[in-house]
């Protein structure tokens, strides 16, 4: 990837649905160069797709990010009780006094108390916080 690639991706983030021609004069290419640039982004998988995403407010149902610590001497010993979860969408690692930091999109706030009560009653479990989402400004995932 050259920097006409990485500049049109960064447009395409700000709006896939944009024209080539916006692209084309954002990035100082001609518009056939930019068609060809995207093509060629998406056959080798650099661009994987194309995806509707709304905002917090509009989605159904509640989200919300748990803070765990855990007594195991892995992370990994204890992502298996996340990966049962369906409704969990991340659960990465952190640095801090917490170990790790889950993300889940629960259908009601029902639901996501009953999965924040099976996460607390695992005996690796030592501490856990939760965080509803409330609005979302910014998300830039891609």
């Amino acid at each position: 990837m050259d920097k006409f690639d990485k500049a049109i991706i960064a447009e395409l983030r700000i709006d896939a649905r944009q024209s080539v021609s916006h692209i084309s004069e954002a990035v100082n290419l001609s518009r056939s160069a930019v068609s060809e640039r995207i093509k060629k982004l998406e056959h080798t998988g650099i661009i994987r797709g194309y995806q509707v995403l709304l905002s917090e407010s509009q989605k159904e149902g509640v989200s919300a990010y748990f803070e765990i610590q855990h007594r195991c001497p892995r992370c990994a010993d204890v992502v298996h009780v996340f990966q049962a979860i369906p409704e969990v969408i991340t659960c990465r690692g952190i640095t801090g006094d917490m170990d790790l930091l889950v993300y889940v999109q629960a259908s009601s706030m029902k639901r996501l108390h009953e999965i924040r009560e099976h996460i607390d009653a695992q005996t690796d479990i030592i501490k856990l916080k939760t965080h509803v989402v409330m609005s979302e400004w910014i998300d830039n995932q891609g």
